[in-house]
């Protein structure tokens, strides 16, 4: 499915330089639907870090690299993204990465949760984390 997204990207890519912006954003509407369609029953895996203050930026980059090399080495990863809080409401408590990782079924979580090469990811974050919080949820259209 990844490579399929990926591919279906680069074609709109490709097309989107040739399209005016109106034509762009109905390419882009398409590429989304089928997405989601392709999606319809997911599993979200939801987790939020605040890193130790002593912990230093090549640290947390280095969480964050190993998080994103977690679909290339577990195959029931559907989908994984992540970003930083920028949310001017102040009600973070501190959290600031937050990893969005899809599953197509609570037995394939349940596959990823004690894989080895997850694990091995949580002795990278071990020593930078100082808090946690993770929810886990089933999307619903």
């Amino acid at each position: 499915m990844k490579q399929l997204i990926g591919t279906m990207l680069l074609i709109v890519g490709l097309g989107m330089a040739c399209q005016s912006p109106q034509k762009e954003e109905k390419i882009v509407e398409k590429v989304i639907e089928k997405k989601i369609i392709q999606m319809d029953k997911a599993l979200r895996h939801v987790v939020l870090f605040k890193f130790k203050d002593e912990s230093s930026p090549e640290d947390v980059q280095k969480v964050v690299d190993a998080f994103m090399e977690l679909p290339d080495k577990i195959d029931v990863i559907q989908d994984i993204e992540w970003g930083t809080n920028n949310s001017p409401e102040g009600l973070a408590q501190g959290f600031t990465h937050c990893f969005f990782v899809t599953f197509a079924s609570e037995e394939d979580r349940d596959t990823y949760l004690p894989h080895p090469d997850h694990k091995a990811f949580v002795d990278i974050l071990g020593p930078h984390l100082d808090k946690v919080l993770v929810v886990d949820y089933w999307a619903i259209r």
